[in-house]
């Protein structure tokens, strides 16, 4: 099988987080463009519940807390699968970081991003999240204003499994166990990420669920070009 187109995706996912942990904490501008939005939201909940249940979505009231990142690499015609992830108890100091890295490793190829949803919530929230913290847009983010034509290089898992349809989202918990793919998840998921970062602060516990997501988003992928999947044991998941 020709596994050489698979070598210049970078594969993403981010784990966000409310900015802060309650709603008292905002300033008092925010509490209040916290509950407009939460009212055009119709949800009917005080802010105090609403906001750390929901603000972690939107990247005016939220913050990355962890980039997971993965790519294939071809050694001695074997295919492997190496991921590593982001993550600094400042937010900027993490961005630049991630930045520097895709950086170095795009400069030379015609890189590509993929992320599960990402045209819808990755990447637009990685660029807001940016521009927030005055840092200067990655070349392959800097998408601001473009066409989907200007745009081929990002790649979505959830859009190219619509094949056309515009029903309701599907995640890729739904998409693996339909591919027959094992899941990602251990003892948390993607709802408990803020509870657990809130709770414990242990960032590495989620840095690794992170990781292992993008594992499964590349044996998606790889099964939708029809090129079955990697063995776990080509898959090294950073500590």
């Amino acid at each position: 099988m020709d596994f050489n187109q698979l070598t210049n995706i970078l594969f993403l996912d981010i784990e966000t987080v409310s900015e802060h942990a309650s709603f008292p904490q905002l300033d008092e501008r925010f509490q209040v463009l916290w509950e407009k939005k939460a009212k055009s939201l119709k949800d009917e909940n005080p802010p105090e519940v609403s906001y750390p249940r929901r603000a972690a979505i939107y990247a005016e009231f939220g913050r990355v807390l962890v980039i997971g990142a993965g790519h294939f690499t071809i050694r001695k015609g074997e295919l492997s699968f190496r991921t590593r992830s982001f993550y600094h108890s400042d937010e900027a100091t993490l961005l630049q970081d991630f930045s520097q890295y895709l950086g170095q490793l795009t400069k030379k190829e015609n890189w590509r991003l993929c992320a599960h949803n990402g045209k819808e919530f990755d990447f637009p929230y990685l660029c807001r999240r940016l521009l927030i913290n005055g840092l200067v847009l990655p070349k392959l983010l800097q998408i601001m204003g473009k066409k989907p034509w200007d745009t081929h290089h990002l790649i979505d898992t959830m859009e190219l499994w619509k094949f056309g349809d515009i029903k309701a989202y599907t995640s890729l918990e739904l998409m693996a166990a339909s591919l027959g793919i094992p899941t990602s998840k251990g003892d948390i998921d993607g709802s408990e990420v803020g509870r657990v970062f809130y709770e414990t602060g242990d960032v590495k516990r989620i840095a690794t669920y992170c990781q292992k997501d993008v594992a499964v988003m590349a044996q998606v992928y790889m099964r939708m070009l029809g090129l079955g999947m990697i063995s776990p044991g080509k898959i090294l998941i950073q500590g």
